[in-house]
């Protein structure tokens, strides 16, 4: 326990990807199994842990110390997790002094527990370890790490750990459950490579970049096609020997919140496509309106009704046995065409092409979509292969330029992880009212967009100008006379019943800190509500 407990920390506190790569790697290699392959679930969020909640830690917590101390301990420290391991009383009469218990221990004890011997098997868990050990366990039990790390890049770990290519992690994955012993036993060469057993498998996806300076005028126009950037969420939907699952782009199976669509898959082969709601090809909903039925375990008749989905196709991985990820991107595309046509339209549908003569017209394009749920343009190299991850140069985004505002700050929360010392998580709004008797109102919220040094920057400032605390959160002097005015980035624009404002940003996040623009300056309500009135711009009712 103590040795995950230290890859925790150490993870927390690095920031570079090849620094946690490496920490990732070195763990793995030196962990013995099961521990290693538990703590992979649990880095992955495949590890479940039923038998505790966070309410419970919380309650077990205030039975053993004054709750107005944790109270203002946790607004201190920020961190819950954190938190608890700290305050908790040292038990060394507890203390096991010649073992301490390892992660198997941990995960079995909890796993094995009741709901109802949850919070005593946890109590005693607490007692018996450090405070480091502590840290890992509450981690553990409230299933989120916050450590910087995805599941894409502990597979990395993994691929480096048997230098092999990533794709070959994805592949079998879906068909393993932890400890994951024939996995690492493959990887460190002691045992052939898991069977695929398991069907309808998620396939790695291919990845884009961003168009950069320069990028566009090393390449030849002619040797690329263009479609349109759609606004949904990237999926696959694979369907094998009568099986049919719902994937992310990330390899998370979303099937349970789209049986509408599952019924549609009567089709044996892989599809890679953008989850829209609508009905196609006119009608094309918002992605607020997608949000209705996202992490949802089951959806009602009547939200499959009012939200109808289906899948803009946009490659062809597998048609049947055959996988055709070799084949250039135009013969995929042929085999694309005809597979779609055999399918629901009111389900699938096919990705345009789009012609262009030069840049400079794809990129008036670009600027000018036909509509509103379409956020740029995909370029995509003709002879390209279906790779894995994000090689440089096959395909690339060219995303619509985002809209502005300047708003106003207006409240501050800490932060999570290497975060949780400085105030990192900002709302922010914009003036409302007549002249002479504005008020801010709050119209979204960021917590990325600045540099480590601006951090450092705007913590110093809501420290320095608190007028009211409630709880982790600082509300932060603002008025006519005084206020940080940020520079809010956004990609699109909601209509909202929930918000005061009534508008809710699509990606906000901080692009410029204007030290230099008075609180006065800053922008009003009704530029926001005259930008939903554009009809580029996506608008929904969010609520």
């Amino acid at each position: 326990m103590e040795a995950f407990a230290e890859l925790l920390d150490r993870l927390v506190l690095t920031p570079s990807r090849n620094g946690k790569l490496k920490l990732l790697t070195d763990y793995f290699a030196a962990t013995p199994d099961p521990d290693r392959g538990l703590a992979l679930a649990a880095i992955t969020g495949d590890l479940t842990i039923a038998s505790v909640k966070p309410a419970m830690l919380r309650t077990l917590v205030m039975e053993r110390m004054d709750p107005v101390l944790f109270g203002y301990s946790y607004d201190y420290v920020g961190d819950l997790a954190e938190t608890v391991s700290l305050v908790w009383p040292d038990a060394e009469a507890h203390r096991m002094p010649n073992r301490s218990p390892s992660l198997a221990d941990v995960v079995g004890a909890l796993q094995a527990a009741s709901r109802s011997d949850g919070p005593s098997v946890l109590a005693h868990l607490l007692d018996t370890a450090g405070i480091s050990a502590r840290y890992a366990i509450i981690k553990l039990v409230t299933g989120g790490l916050r450590i910087g790390v995805s599941a894409r890049l502990a597979k990395q770990a993994l691929a480096d750990l048997g230098k092999i290519d990533a794709a070959e992690i994805e592949e079998v994955w879906h068909g393993l459950d932890p400890p994951y012993a024939s996995l690492f036993a493959w990887l460190e060469g002691k045992a052939p490579r898991p069977e695929k057993t398991a069907r309808a498998l998620f396939r790695s996806v291919m990845l884009s970049h961003a168009v950069e300076d320069n990028d566009l005028a090393r390449i030849n126009p002619a040797d690329y096609a263009a479609e349109w950037k759609w606004d949904g969420i990237r999926v696959q939907a694979v369907a094998e020997g009568g099986l049919r699952k719902l994937y992310s782009r990330t390899g998370d199976e979303i099937s349970g919140a789209f049986p509408d669509l599952l019924e549609a898959m009567t089709f044996d082969g892989a599809l890679d496509g953008e989850l829209l709601v609508g009905h196609p090809p006119e009608h094309t909903g918002t992605f607020s309106d997608l949000q209705q039925r996202l992490n949802r375990k089951s959806v009602s008749p009547k939200m499959r009704e009012r939200f109808p989905v289906f899948v803009r196709c946009y490659d062809l991985l597998q048609d049947g046995p055959e996988d055709l990820r070799a084949l250039p991107f135009l013969d995929r595309r042929s085999r694309l065409e005809s597979f779609v046509a055999r399918l629901d339209p009111a389900r699938f549908d096919l990705s345009p092409i789009t012609a262009f003569t030069d840049w400079e017209a794809l990129d008036d394009m670009r600027r000018h979509p036909p509509h509103p749920v379409i956020e740029g343009v995909m370029i995509k190299q003709k002879t390209s292969p279906y790779l894995a991850g994000r090689p440089k140069g096959p395909w690339f985004k060219w995303k619509r330029d985002p809209y502005t505002v300047d708003a106003v700050l207006m409240y501050a929360q800490r932060g999570h992880g290497k975060r949780s010392s400085f105030y990192s998580d900002y709302t922010f709004g914009v003036w409302a009212g007549p002249e002479g008797g504005e008020e801010l109102v709050p119209v979204g919220k960021a917590y990325f967009g600045f540099t480590d040094e601006e951090l450092k920057q705007i913590d110093k400032y809501v420290r320095d100008n608190t007028v009211e605390r409630f709880g982790p959160v600082r509300s932060v002097r603002a008025d006519r006379k005084s206020g940080l005015v940020l520079e809010i980035a956004f990609e699109g624009l909601n209509r909202s019943t929930r918000h005061k404002s009534g508008v809710a940003m699509r990606f906000p996040r901080i692009s410029r800190l204007r030290w230099d623009k008075p609180a006065a300056e800053a922008d009003r309500i009704e530029t926001l509500q005259a930008l939903l009135d554009e009809p580029k711009l996506v608008v929904a009712k969010a609520g």
